[in-house]
């Protein structure tokens, strides 16, 4: 049985979008987001940086966006709100917030630790309801097997 060169033009079509759809999205890996974003939830994103494109500038982050962040105090990326935006001597910087957490996250965080921002549909984000639970056990069962301690 011979493969014609259309299969393999579509097949390399569908693997290389999906590619890049996987890069458009992320996995929630906790609850501090409920309840509008549940764990093992899937959330659609833009990047500050994608292969050179900037898709949005993080000093455009506004109060209420749903951003993604590399913490100074967690090992992983967080998805939390934006609740408040500072500046003091010319340095902006963000109150960031998980909805069901009673507390803002311990550190400002400034633009360029954002990474990406949920992308909204009217109010609403972009979810995937609990599919991101496959890549939850998944990394959980790695762990195990590396004999790495993780809480997620």
């Amino acid at each position: 049985m011979a493969i014609k060169k259309q299969e393999v033009v579509i097949y390399a079509v569908i693997i290389i979008v999906g590619l890049l759809a996987a890069e458009h999205l992320n996995v929630v890996i906790s609850g501090s987001m409920e309840p509008v974003l549940y764990r093992g939830d899937i959330v659609g994103i833009e990047k500050t940086n994608f292969l050179g494109f900037h898709e949005f500038d993080p000093n455009d982050v506004k109060v209420g966006d749903v951003v993604v962040y590399n913490g100074k105090w967690f090992p992983g990326p967080i998805i939390h709100r934006v609740i408040g935006i500072n500046e003091s001597n010319g340095v902006k910087t963000f109150t960031i917030k998980g909805d069901n957490n009673p507390v803002p996250d311990p550190l400002p965080v400034k633009p360029e630790q954002v990474v990406a921002r949920v992308v909204t549909i009217g109010d609403h984000p972009f979810i995937i309801p609990k599919i991101g639970y496959i890549t939850i056990y998944i990394k959980g069962f790695c762990y195990q097997l590396l004999g790495i301690n993780e809480d997620y």
